[in-house]
């Protein structure tokens, strides 16, 4: 067994009160069932990568309910970071549903939001 797999063993089962990871580990196929609370210190440019980091703590076997916090300073470059969450969240959403939002954007507004 692997010192990994010891590790969130042991937090499943309830021996320790904190589990840290990094968004990579956290979208690596980690359950975290045992996890009340997820806290982002330091958001990704892709909102995907969050959403996917948080949800290992919203897997089969959850009972209880979990708590997701992002942990931002303002006036930062974090701040900046979770703005264009929104604006791609919003993108998105909107080519999924069939929107017309894309048809709104010029080419010019289309390639800033590629460069972001």
């Amino acid at each position: 067994m692997t010192e990994r797999k010891k590790r969130v063993d042991a937090f499943q089962a309830g021996q320790g009160e904190v589990f840290l990871i990094s968004l990579k580990a956290g979208g690596s196929g980690l359950n975290l069932t045992a996890a009340d609370y997820v806290i982002h210190l330091d958001p990704w440019w892709n909102p995907a990568v969050e959403d996917q980091a948080s949800d290992r703590a919203h897997r089969i076997g959850q009972a209880r309910p979990v708590t997701i916090y992002r942990l931002v300073t303002q006036h930062t470059i974090e701040q900046k970071i979770l703005a264009l969450h929104s604006q791609k969240r919003e993108l998105a959403d909107s080519l999924l549903e069939g929107g017309d939002i894309v048809a709104r954007l010029d080419a010019a507004q289309l390639l800033a939001l590629m460069r972001s």
